[in-house]
């Protein structure tokens, strides 16, 4: 994890331990071998050369280690232990009332460690037993599980700022407005995408902000700094209570709907089992094949 992650602290988070707790092991176990397996700066870690074929040496093992414990846990007459899952931000938020909150509730022994993430992963280097994106971007090698309903992005902006700048009717009367702009993973800034009539258009909005996170041109939205593209989960219940108006409506298409996706196992936990098996239930996908 370590090797992977290339800093002590963003593997520890991974793993459920102490930085310093990882930190001694490794420590440990390079005083054990007599050999140096990272190099160490404040910014990063590396492997050194011996590191990387230690690494490369007993992956094989690290992973029968796990298909052993794998076994054993299928054994499990009650869900127990952790599942690790990985989603888009935007994709975390939509399920974590419907469906994890609700299944920790039936299953109390079961942990679930979600990490969020704007870029995609394989969550199998990534030590993942889960991912949630859009169907769209699932992995061609993956099982999905379609997920949820209709998606759809908004474009909202709080009452006041309606009144003193006006309301947008096509997409181009963006460039009359201030507009808080979203910065990919990658650092582009996200275009925002239209389309009626078979017509599609991406307007490269301005505006005052820049963020990379949604919740925060949310309240930027609601101190009427601007206009902001979201999620329609995410702030319905601003819709809803009047504290956010939608406009451009029927410019916004309907997006990929969500996925829960995750490799074949020939040995699956009782915990990702029940998981899967309530996931199945809650999406009403009963035509999908059970776990094997």
């Amino acid at each position: 994890m370590v090797a992977r992650r290339g800093k002590f602290r963003t593997a520890a988070l991974e793993l459920g331990v102490s930085t310093t707790a990882l930190s001694n092991a490794v420590g440990t176990l390079e005083r054990a071998l007599g050999i140096r397996l990272f190099n160490r700066t404040t910014r990063s870690v590396s492997l050194t050369e011996a590191g990387q074929q230690f690494v490369a040496q007993v992956a094989p093992a690290v992973r029968e280690i796990h298909e052993a414990m794998e076994v054993a846990r299928s054994q499990q007459a009650t869900p127990s232990g952790t599942l690790r899952i990985n989603a888009f931000p935007t994709a975390a938020r939509e399920i974590f009332t419907s469906l994890v909150l609700p299944f920790l509730r039936a299953h109390p022994q079961v942990h679930i460690d979600i990490v969020t993430e704007g870029r995609l992963v394989d969550i199998v280097a990534g030590g993942f037993d889960l991912g949630v994106r859009s169907s769209d971007l699932v992995p061609a090698d993956m099982i999905a599980l379609p997920f949820g309903g209709v998606r759809r992005n908004v474009v909202v902006g709080s009452p006041s700022y309606l009144e003193a700048h006006g309301t947008p009717m096509v997409p181009q009367d963006l460039a009359e407005h201030s507009c808080l702009r979203v910065r990919l993973p990658d650092g582009a800034i996200y275009r925002w995408p239209f389309e009626k009539d078979g017509q599609s258009v991406h307007i490269d909005v301005d505006g005052a902000i820049t963020l990379d996170e949604a919740s925060l041109a949310r309240t930027a939205a609601l101190a009427s700094v601007g206009l902001t593209l979201a999620m329609e989960s995410d702030v319905r219940n601003d819709i809803e209570a009047g504290r956010l108006v939608r406009v451009l409506e029927d410019w916004t298409p309907t997006l990929s709907p969500l996925s829960l996706y995750y490799p074949s196992r020939r040995n699956p936990t009782a915990a990702f089992k029940a998981f899967v098996d309530f996931a199945r239930r809650q999406s009403g996908a009963n035509t999908l094949s059970t776990v094997a």
